[in-house]
């Protein structure tokens, strides 16, 4: 029997027969909701070899590692309640756990809240890089949702439309989309000329089409102003929520578009790395989950342009669902992950 866990963590025992039903059945489900090619049997066979594996660990072979870039680096310091700043969190992630980039965000990941107090981060940034050498990255959500009232200046759309005022409720979307890209643009800019090695948008998606409208747009006026800003995008979601529904960037409806979908637009909007996201589905096995996530990852690699981090951790990329997921449904899924995908990062 094959020791492994469900979505959630729980741990389960697979009979070989069992693994391989689940390691098809996951390919199989993302082909079709994203239109893509299944693994071949011999991505399968891989897959199969990895999970088989009797050890608790498994990685890469030497020389064969990838480039691991973060969101929320301080905020998860705090939520495993290490009680320390946020320059010294930086320093432990590059100096005791040998961190290839840095992110410094503020507790309030978003860019809106971020704007009044900027000209505090400015300094900060700067201490830290004063103290580290790997790159610093800068980061937040756009999070439309709190550009909406009560917190926000514009109608809430959750709430209009179960009142059947959809044009009012699309409307009160494409508002904020306007105010979030200023937003977006101020702080970034405003970080970036501190001395930045580049901007995270994390997230991005968490309100649906709009908000990565909003990405999109911030990103191209970013590139425009700093021909030579790194911008990171990492999606909240497999595929984006149509919640206004018809957005379009580029001549592109971005609703319903899948990671091999999200990425072309991204590139044309000037994002030089690009996070997609699979969803993790609590009820299936880690190797249903883990195949499903490949297959998505695949696709979106073989139409890249732009190196691709995958986004895997805390309920996405095949991880289970936890703040700290375990290390043998970690290390699994990451190895596929670089192994079959032929990725840039993570």
């Amino acid at each position: 029997m094959i020791q492994t866990r469900y979505g959630d963590g729980t741990r389960v025992e697979l009979s070989e027969s069992e693994l391989r039903r689940d390691l098809t059945e996951g390919t199989e489900d993302a082909a079709e909701c994203g239109e893509i090619p299944v693994l071949s049997q011999e991505e399968l066979n891989h897959l199969f070899d990895i999970f088989s594996s009797p050890h608790r660990f498994v990685s890469v072979e030497s020389g064969k590692e990838v480039v691991l870039s973060y969101d929320g680096t301080p905020i998860k310091m705090r939520r495993a309640q290490v009680n320390v700043d946020r320059v010294q969190c930086l320093q432990i992630y590059e100096k005791l756990l040998g961190a290839d980039t840095l992110e410094m965000g503020h507790v309030d990941y978003s860019f809106k809240p971020i704007k009044p107090i900027v000209t505090y981060e400015q300094p900060l940034l700067e201490q830290a890089l004063s103290v580290t050498t790997a790159a610093i990255f800068y980061g937040a959500m756009p999070n439309l949702g709190i550009y909406t009232q009560p917190d926000g200046p514009f109608p809430n759309p959750s709430e209009l439309l179960p009142r059947g005022k959809i044009e009012e409720a699309m409307a009160s979307y494409e508002a904020a989309v306007g105010a979030a890209v200023n937003d977006i643009v101020y702080v970034s800019s405003a970080m970036y000329e501190s001395g930045a090695d580049a901007i995270i948008l994390d997230t991005v998606g968490a309100a649906g089409d709009a908000d990565v409208l909003a990405g999109l747009i911030a990103t191209r006026k970013l590139t425009e102003k700093y021909p030579g800003i790194c911008v990171e995008f990492g999606m909240a979601g497999e595929f984006i929520l149509g919640m206004h529904s018809e957005l379009t960037f580029e001549g592109v409806r971005l609703a319903g578009l899948y990671p091999h979908d999200q990425v072309k637009v991204a590139q044309k909007a000037g994002v030089r790395i690009f996070g997609p996201v699979c969803n993790t589905n609590t009820n299936k096995s880690t190797p249903w989950n883990v195949a499903r996530a490949v297959t998505f990852m695949k696709a979106c690699c073989e139409v890249a342009e732009i190196p691709v981090h995958v986004n895997m951790g805390m309920g996405v990329g095949a991880m289970t669902v936890h703040d700290h997921p375990p290390l043998d449904a970690a290390s699994r899924a990451s190895k596929a992950m670089v192994e079959i995908c032929r990725l840039d990062g993570l």
